[in-house]
């Protein structure tokens, strides 16, 4: 017999908050782990996961349970247990202390059901809602920017979308920020007007990507923004964290202009790195503009001078706790725990949230005058604000100003923007709304260098995307973003390494395999897909091995472990597996003692096919349309559960397809030359982002190019269109999307 009395006096602090309000006692030799558990009056236990199946028995008192962000009371008398993996905490509502025992126990088998279900952490049950970091309206998109947050919430949110669930991806122009007025004053234009330029052209290249959008925050245009900042922040201020204060500053030594952001640049104090005002990118810290290493600004050569100044102030270290809290919720990368520990290290963190300018939001009733709320204190309200606007759109009512704890909000963004996302917005949310427990996921990307050296907007050192993205180049674009996406490292991109890359695996590999396989139905089965016949133990592994490929894309692109280097690996592991296989099956190919076995072998790949276009669908949702309607299906909408056969007696139109293409390239090179002689100019003094007009062509000289691209093409193409504002790199990828098929991509 084993018999334990709760003892208050054995208890030892764990798992708790503020000084430990929750104390735990072992409960020994009962054959699974055993505790008895106490929370006081008004405290809470953190929230926290394990693999561990455990089970609670509340014996006094009564408070709320959390679970995965879910709310229900209980109280004494009640038995509640919990799925490994569900992060949960107790809070004690009552005036007495909650006392409960908790047993819990290892179940591997159970633990891994649970870890690879798609619907993990009810995201089965609530509305998720993704952001893929909100784009600087100072330039368009290029492949460095495409290939991190962009691209990855897409994908993530057609799976999501797959599986059954809410989901929505939100996106937009940052127009307040302070390298838009710094792009505005070089280009001649009124900070507005350049917001709303690059704001439009960003969201036309989101299309060109097949980057689905489901609402696109303008925060210089969408209705009852500027309104929803001033209250947010009205909100923040309000706090006992936040002042109006003193505070050394930075100033041009000549002009007397206020200095941070895009208006100085210097060494990070940290690291040493070359960095502009606020934010170093490579070791993620925040700055001053004070305490940088030999300041200059931007916009003079003198010698930038100290001063004092008030300013909005937040004292963010004293936050730490709450942000560390905050970050036991959701997915947060190890890099992102580190920074945070990092900075909170610091001795203080006192933080300026107003900045004097005449371009953003002006604070209600300030007593600064010319001062403007820091646009990463916008950024932090603009998420809420987003949500509130998808509200709106499918009849929630979902409120900006009364976040729900129910909301799963999902970030995509680079390292550089770690500090304001994961650190900073969490800090303003707590001020803001202290009842309110975000759940946030974050997922990081390195930089994506070009040619060894950052992809630059302010330097145009870029591969523009709508210089290169077209109908018949995004799939496979997507799929080599996917493939070198800077995940957890740094990597680079070079348009010969691209193509290479495109010849070798999707062309060579498998635009062969599907050709191939088209071409033994047609010739074997009448172009009919083949029932299954005979199954060798070979054919049973192979069907095993599709089947372990759709589990590591399933992983690959789900919530707990969102990957697309893995995912685009798993999609080419498939293609590399079905090659293999067909190889090892092709000499019984046309003996009659073994055609029911030759029959099978056929049925599986065309399965592998499918799965193919099935698993595609997240990734390059133009192919796996165009895949699956050649397999006789419908665009892929349901993620599979498992590897099936495609239905005997299915037409099967594979034959002639083409799938992948170097088109776009090619046809660049040919009207860069045709352009080149048409005006007698060498071909080097021709670029891909040269307009026609602009190279002082005539509607003459214009009539020549028409006909020959007529002629090379099959498009007929306007004159009005080729003296446009089109560059010649558009131009190119206009006539390769009216000369190729045009299929409808199923949108995100």
């Amino acid at each position: 017999m084993i018999i334990s009395t709760y003892d208050p006096d054995r208890l030892h602090r764990s798992y708790g908050i503020d000084l430990g309000e929750i104390d735990m006692g072992a409960v020994e030799a009962l054959g699974v782990g055993a505790n008895w558990g106490r929370v006081a009056p008004a405290g809470r236990s953190d929230a926290h996961q394990h693999d561990e199946t455990e089970t609670f028995v509340i014996v006094q008192g009564h408070g709320d349970l959390v679970v995965d962000s879910g709310r229900r009371p209980v109280w004494s008398g009640m038995v509640i247990q919990f799925e490994p993996f569900e992060t949960h905490h107790l809070e004690n509502t009552g005036e007495d202390d909650l006392l409960f025992a908790t047993f819990y126990w290892r179940d591997a088998p159970r633990a891994a059901r649970v870890a690879s279900k798609p619907g993990r952490r009810r995201f089965d049950q609530r509305p998720i809602f993704v952001f893929s970091s909100p784009t600087t309206p100072n330039g368009d998109l290029h492949l460095g920017h495409l290939s991190g947050p962009y691209l990855g919430a897409d994908v993530y949110t057609r799976f999501q979308r797959m599986n059954g669930a809410r989901v929505w991806h939100i996106a937009g122009s940052d127009d307040f920020q302070s390298y838009v007025a710094g792009t505005a004053r070089s280009e001649g234009r009124t900070p507005a007007e350049t917001a709303a330029h690059y704001s439009a052209e960003i969201l036309a290249t989101h299309k060109l990507m097949d980057i689905g959008v489901d609402h696109y925050t303008v925060s210089d245009q969408d209705a009852g923004y500027v309104d929803g900042v001033r209250d947010f922040f009205a909100r923040v201020a309000t706090s006992p964290f936040v002042s109006v204060a003193d505070g050394d500053a930075l100033f041009d030594g000549e002009s007397g202009q206020y200095l941070y952001e895009v208006d100085v640049t210097g060494s990070c104090p940290t690291c040493g790195s070359a960095t502009g005002g606020n934010m170093c990118e490579e070791c993620g810290e925040p700055n001053f503009a004070t305490d940088l290493v030999d300041p200059q600004a931007t916009a003079s050569t003198a010698t930038p001078k100290h001063g004092r100044i008030a300013r909005y102030s937040l004292a963010l270290r004293e936050l730490g706790p709450d942000v560390v809290a905050h970050h036991h919720m959701g997915r947060v990368p190890a890099r992102v725990k580190e920074l945070t520990d990092r900075l909170f290290r610091r001795e203080r963190l006192d933080l300026a949230i107003s900045h004097p300018s005449s371009w953003g939001v002006e604070p209600i009733d300030s007593p600064l005058d010319g001062q403007v709320i820091w646009v990463w204190a916008d950024m932090a309200y603009r998420f809420l604000h987003g949500i509130e606007a998808v509200g709106r759109e499918v009849g929630e009512d979902w409120r900006a100003d009364s976040p729900d704890p129910d909301w799963k909000i999902v970030h995509f963004l680079g390292f550089d923007n770690t500090f304001y996302h994961a650190i900073f917005c969490p800090a303003l949310y707590k001020l803001a709304y202290p009842d309110w427990t975000p759940d946030i996921d974050y997922n990081l990307n390195e930089f994506y260098l070009l040619d060894d050296d950052k992809f630059s907007t302010s330097r145009r050192h870029a591969v523009w995307g709508k210089d290169v993205l077209s109908p018949s180049t995004v799939d496979s674009l997507r799929f080599y973003l996917s493939w070198t996406r800077p995940e957890g490292r740094r990597t680079n991109f070079a348009w010969s390494r691209y193509e290479a890359f495109r010849d070798e695996t999707l062309i060579a590999t498998w635009q062969r395999w599907l050709t191939d396989l088209g071409e033994r139905v047609e010739s074997g089965y009448g172009g009919v897909a083949p029932d299954a016949g005979v199954w060798t133990p070979e054919h049973a592994a192979f069907l095993a091995r599709l089947d372990g490929r759709l589990g590591e894309l399933t992983t690959s692109l789900g919530q707990d472990g969102f990957s697309l280097n893995q995912a685009a690996r798993a999609l080419h592991g498939i293609v590399e597996d079905v090659v293999a296989f067909g190889q090892r099956e092709q000499p019984v190919t046309g003996i009659g003692e073994w055609k029911d076995e030759a029959r099978t072998a056929l049925a599986l790949e065309l399965a592998a096919a499918r799965l193919l276009a099935n698993g595609a669908t997240p990734v390059m949702p133009r192919f796996a349309t165009r895949l699956a309607a050649c397999l006789g299906a419908s665009p892929p909408a349901t993620w599979p559960s498992t590897v099936t056969l495609v239905a005997p007696g299915t037409r099967i139109g594979l034959a002639g397809q083409t799938f992948f293409a170097v088109d776009t390239p090619a046809l660049q090179e040919w009207l860069v030359e045709r352009v080149a002689e048409a005006l007698q100019l060498p071909v080097d003094e021709v670029s891909l982002g040269s307009r026609l007009v602009g190279l002082g062509m005539t509607s003459l000289q214009a009539i020549a190019v028409q006909y020959q691209v007529l002629e090379k093409t099959g498009v007929d193409v306007t004159i009005e269109e080729l003296l446009g504002e089109r560059t010649i790199a558009q131009l190119a990828a206009l006539l390769d999307a009216a000369g190729s098929a045009t299929v409808e991509v199923p949108p995100a």
